[in-house]
């Protein structure tokens, strides 16, 4: 079962909307359906919130760090709270996924990714669950900076906000520990 879901981001209103604060708008929406108020704690520099998912307590966790940094939140949240590693759910943007694609799956590499390479540092492990929010791929590596730092267009955004929708609605499945359904249903959309 999840009890720890971090969605990450980088902090300030120049990033708000852009395609690498995926895992913010998703825990912005989750936050949002399930009427928890983010309030910052200086001891893990993340937004933390305390909901009912499903019936189970869940700490929502959005590192105030920059991307680059995220481990030192989450690894502090997991020690602080006792949580193991196979209890948390690290939500993020997924530039080999199209805009509008959701994936849910655990462990495996971070695929260039900052936030995940340096959770999975910090955690001394990669078996943590992720979901990946499709953000697309420039189609040239060295325009990824520029690209993921950027807010999507119109159609891209609306894409994108439609599988944060689907996320949110799997939550329930996914922090029971329903997660094969969960899965199967992301995977089938």
């Amino acid at each position: 079962m999840i009890s720890l879901i971090v969605g990450l981001g980088n902090p300030g209103d120049e990033y708000k909307k852009t395609r690498h604060n995926a895992g913010f708008l998703l825990l912005d929406a989750l936050a949002e359906s399930t009427a928890a108020t983010f309030s910052y704690d200086v001891k893990f520099k993340a937004d933390i919130a305390k909901c009912l998912i499903g019936g189970k307590s869940v700490r929502l966790v959005k590192p105030q760090t920059f991307m680059n940094k995220s481990g030192l939140s989450v690894s502090a949240c997991a020690h602080y709270f006792n949580v193991p590693v196979g209890q948390i759910m690290v939500v993020h943007d997924e530039l080999d996924l199209d805009p509008g694609v959701i994936r849910f799956k655990c462990g495996g590499g971070h695929g260039g990714h900052n936030g995940l390479r340096d959770i999975a540092s910090h955690m001394s492990s990669k078996d943590f669950y992720r979901l990946r929010v499709g953000i697309g791929h420039p189609g040239d590596r060295n325009k990824v900076s520029n690209y993921v730092l950027r807010a999507p267009n119109r159609g891209d955004r609306e894409l994108i906000m439609n599988a944060v929708a689907q996320g949110v609605d799997e939550m329930p499945n996914i922090c029971k520990g329903e997660l094969q359904t969960a899965m199967q249903r992301l995977h089938t959309q």
